[in-house]
């Protein structure tokens, strides 16, 4: 009995301290703390010109926590995200709401609605659209169904909020209903349409980009933990790449007459502006829709699902939810070229062409962007070819102008038309991007066309430099230029180019000639011919203009030499020497062009003469440079006794001028003599 006893009390030891290690069979099992991570995907690249550039969505992928009870109110949850730059989201409506949008749990649009194509991601049968909440100061509450249930298939659940301007580099989302999934399911929470600044941020100085980074906080009435607060939503990198040629043109010879006089030839371009993107979605359309003809503005369509990555400059776009106008997510018009020409001279005028096909750089292939799935495009339905092209269209100076766009149509030559005035010397011409292939690296090559009628008699075309900005558009301006967030600056909007290049210069046309000895002292006189020869047999363009004469030495016995002499005279060609006249000359006498076909050449009516004033060379002695307005000159002085009778010599004047021209492609005897 007694070892019984010892036993007995034995396995009751042994009882205890096994039930001391062992968990009841009933106890329960501690719920997962509410928790996100948070994640950017694939940053995209955005222009570094950029003012609106939509950087990628961030995404909350939530598990854990403990779902709403049945009935019970789900929890409000204030959600704000802060960027490293000015966030510019459009404001859409009264207290500062944003196109800034939250998403939960991805919802999807109506069943049919969806765009680009529901067969080709079909919507789930039965799931309930998009519904819009704006929950600022106005919760929109939900109640719990006991198990997190994703909110997109419980019919009339708000899932697609309006963000808040909180700050210029913040968007805030006060009161929003945020159910723990708990562990049977997960909720997403997705921020997108988020615009920033890129260009207030630059461009990097290392091989490492500048980046624009989101930071996200969820605070409320439960305990959100957020791993990875920080993610980079987007890379800046140079967007435009500008290059092209430059002309040098002269006073003298009209170019592309035809343009403004009919009946007249056109030569063609005179110079190429370049526009190459910096990336391969650095050209975007505005919308998903397609322009059948590159120069019809298309109407809008959806852009509604969540994360799909459309390419164009409008973002989550969905017609059907936000109604009100300006639209959320809808830009106002595609990427935008804008060319703006300075220091126009007097009697110029500029052609650009309506229509530029966008081509792989190095070559004349012009893209064929591929296009969203059927219904879509292509607008021309199967087997229709949409092509990477820009059209000009009608904005103001800053390249800004209605939502859409209005192409600009062609009036004159190869389909081109002028270049807007925006005012004394200045001028502009914008071009939208229609249709471009964002997978390859697009290359626009404008040629522009220089038109004037040479007038040298009264100094036209004004000669000077005639320079360049090319930016993206639209850009600077009372609303363009703006660079925060506002509910009436147009998107996109970029900042303007500071560079400035030269494109094409109007020349005085000149022919410098040097006279190395002339004389009218001592009995002697001296007589000079100037030709200008521009008339032959050789088709070289005619030329006419004025004469200016340098006089260097001096009057005896002392008195200094005369200033500058140039030809003068009456009429409507007053001081011209026209092309196969010669202008003749004695130092002592003066002259004029010389008489009979050449006076009828000056004048119809033979009224007019070309002198040198004053006659007031006499007594002069030394050397004399003429230049002449016109090409093509040569020269004979020719000196002589006064009556010439007893000693005469003659020479041809020095060419001065870089032996350059070749009017009839035969080679011979030095011109320079």
């Amino acid at each position: 009995m007694a070892d019984y006893r010892k036993w007995f009390l034995a396995l009751a030891v042994v009882a205890i301290l096994l039930s001391l290690g062992t968990t009841p069979a009933n106890a329960a099992t501690p719920t997962p703390a509410f928790a996100c991570n948070a994640n950017a995907g694939v940053p995209p690249l955005v222009r570094s010109e950029g003012i609106t550039e939509l950087v990628g969505d961030l995404i909350l992928n939530c598990t854990g926590g403990n779902p709403t009870t049945a009935g019970g109110p789900v929890p409000l949850s204030n959600v704000q995200i802060f960027l490293n730059t000015n966030v510019t989201s459009r404001i859409v409506g009264s207290g500062s709401l944003s196109e800034a949008t939250l998403m939960i749990d991805e919802p999807q649009p109506a069943v049919g609605a969806r765009i680009p194509d529901t067969t080709v991601q079909p919507v789930p049968v039965g799931n309930p659209p998009q519904v819009l909440c704006t929950p600022q100061g106005n919760p929109c509450p939900i109640v719990g169904d006991g198990f997190g249930t994703p909110y997109e298939t419980i019919p009339g659940t708000p899932t697609v909020f309006s963000g808040r301007q909180a700050a210029v580099g913040s968007v805030s989302w006060n009161g929003v209903p945020i159910d723990a999934p708990g562990t049977a399911n997960t909720r997403v929470i997705r921020i997108t349409n988020v615009r920033a600044n890129a260009c207030q941020l630059g461009t990097s100085s290392t091989l490492i980009p500048t980046q624009i980074v989101m930071f996200i906080s969820v605070t409320g009435s439960q305990q959100i933990t957020i791993n990875n607060p920080q993610q980079t939503v987007a890379f800046i990198q140079p967007g435009l790449i500008v290059g092209g040629t430059t002309a040098s043109l002269l006073q003298c010879i009209s170019d592309n007459p035809g343009l403004i006089a009919s009946g007249n030839p056109i030569t063609g371009a005179d110079f190429q502006i370049r526009a190459t993107e910096g990336f391969a979605s650095s050209f975007k359309r505005r919308n998903i829709a397609v322009s059948a003809d590159g120069v019809t503005a298309p109407a809008p369509r959806a852009q509604n699902i969540p994360g799909y990555p459309y390419n164009t400059e409008s973002g989550f776009y969905n017609p059907a939810l936000f109604t009100a106008t300006p639209v959320v997510g809808l830009a106002d018009f595609g990427t935008r070229i804008r060319i703006t020409f300075n220091n126009i001279g007097a009697g110029v005028n500029i052609f650009v062409p309506v229509i530029v096909p966008l081509v792989i750089p190095g070559t004349a292939t012009q893209t064929t962007p591929p296009q969203p799935p059927s219904p879509i495009g292509p607008p021309g339905g199967p087997g229709t070819t949409v092509k990477g092209q820009l059209t000009l269209v009608q904005t103001d100076q800053f390249g800004n102008s209605a939502p859409g766009f209005t192409a600009i149509s062609a009036t004159v030559g190869p389909g081109l038309a002028a270049i807007t005035s925006s005012g004394t010397g200045t001028g502009y011409a914008v071009y939208e991007v229609v249709n471009s292939d964002t997978s390859v690296i697009e290359r626009a090559n404008i040629n522009v066309f220089v038109s004037f009628i040479a007038n040298t008699g009264n100094n036209l075309p004004a000669v000077g430099q005639t320079t360049a900005n090319v930016s993206f558009g639209a850009s600077g301006g009372p609303l363009a230029g703006i660079q925060t967030a506002d509910p009436n600056a147009p998107i996109p909007r970029f900042c303007p180019s500071p560079t400035v290049q030269n494109v094409f210069s109007i020349n005085q046309c000149t022919c410098n000639l040097l006279f190395p000895f002339v004389t009218n002292q001592s009995g002697f006189n001296t007589g000079i011919a100037i030709a200008n020869t521009s008339l032959d047999p050789f088709g070289t363009a005619t030329q006419q203009g004025k004469v200016t004469l340098f006089l260097f030495g001096g009057v005896a016995p002392s008195s200094p030499a005369p200033p500058p002499i140039t030809t003068t005279g009456s009429g409507t060609l007053a001081g011209i020497v026209p092309a196969g006249c010669e202008l003749v000359f004695t130092l002592l006498n003066g002259g004029g062009v010389m008489p009979g076909n050449c006076a009828a050449l000056v004048n119809a009516n033979s009224t007019t003469t070309i002198d040198l004033p004053g006659h007031a060379m006499a007594g002069f002695q030394g050397y004399i440079i003429s230049v002449a307005n016109f090409q093509w000159c040569h020269a004979f002085a020719f000196i002589s006794d006064t009556a010439a009778t007893n000693l005469a010599e003659g020479y041809l004047a020095i060419q001065l001028d870089m032996v350059t021209l070749d009017r009839t492609g035969v080679l011979g005897e030095n011109k320079g003599h």
